[in-house]
């Protein structure tokens, strides 16, 4: 089954990509019915725009539907009710990045900012306050103030301190893809020192609340390039709200500030909110689960 949806068109010149994202899933025994939910469309806005995205399912989907999830991300839900031993999604999509607004990093003091998160005095500000608590995998909590106590300090920019605790997490943690798995606590990460991009973007979304600033986990695609960590398959980073300013970008893996190089699929309080993939089945057995993701420059 073949899906296409169009979700934006723009003239703007910029950086333009194919992106390719396959999940394939191995099954020991038949599996009768399985039910699956994904986020594999690229997210549409000023810095990204999605021409065109197709999503494409073998062995064919017996019902499937789309829709805006409750953060504004595309999410698709299908079901197979043929029996199948194997399970093959592959998400395509065009995608052009385009220059953002100068000028996004002056910013108020954080002292200023958070008083002005309190008074609620703009509807964004309304809006980002949901993302000042805590959620399952990104809570608060005084160990993660207390890390982030010599980056987020008051009377230092919000932009600043959120860059200077991104560099933080960057120096004092190492990559490393088997010291944590999906369901390692944030704490844990804290404590070792050590994790991949998930745990790096929670560590900091954790670090960020605990300093009353909002903050969002975004998942998404690296353009492969030279010294970039996690090109390889879905990627995570953080997104930092200033009043005034707005949503600011940071990749803690990385030590940079998330541009042309960041393709952006969904966002939402944590992990949970945007899993690229998810769902149930009905028989199976063991299963294995391969995931590639592949790039291009249109140019």
């Amino acid at each position: 089954m073949t899906q296409t949806q169009t979700q934006s068109q723009s003239s703007e010149t910029g950086s333009e990509y194919r992106v390719a994202h396959t999940t394939q899933y191995a099954y020991a025994e038949p599996v009768s019915l399985s039910m699956h939910q994904v986020r594999l469309s690229p997210r549409a806005s000023a810095s990204q725009h999605v021409r065109n995205t197709r999503l494409q399912i073998d062995p064919p989907a017996s019902a499937s539907s789309s829709r805006s999830d409750y953060y504004g991300n595309l999410a698709t839900t299908f079901s197979v009710a043929d029996a199948h031993r194997q399970l093959r999604v592959t998400a395509e999509s065009l995608v052009t990045k385009v220059d953002e607004n100068g000028g996004r990093l002056l910013s108020p003091r954080l002292s200023d900012a958070l008083d002005q998160l309190r008074r609620r005095e703009t509807p964004e500000d309304l809006a980002a306050v949901e993302y000042q608590v805590e959620s399952p995998l990104a809570p608060r909590g005084v160990a993660f103030a207390r890390f982030a106590d010599v980056a987020l300090v008051p009377d230092r920019s919000v932009m600043e301190g959120t860059e200077a605790l991104m560099t933080l997490i960057y120096r004092e943690f190492e990559y490393d893809p088997v010291a944590t798995t999906v369901s390692t606590p944030v704490a844990t990460v804290l404590e070792g020192r050590r994790g991949v991009c998930q745990d790096f973007a929670h560590l900091m979304i954790a670090c960020l609340r605990s300093h009353g600033v909002p903050a969002r986990y975004v998942s998404g695609y690296l353009v492969p390039r030279p010294g970039i960590v996690g090109a390889q398959a879905s990627h995570a980073w953080v997104s930092a709200y200033c009043p005034g300013v707005g949503w600011v970008d940071f990749d803690p893996t990385n030590n940079v500030m998330p541009s042309h190089g960041h393709i952006t699929l969904a966002w939402g309080r944590d992990f949970e909110d945007v899993s690229p993939f998810k769902g149930v089945t009905v028989g199976g057995g063991n299963h294995t689960v391969s995931v590639n993701v592949h790039i291009t420059p249109t140019a």
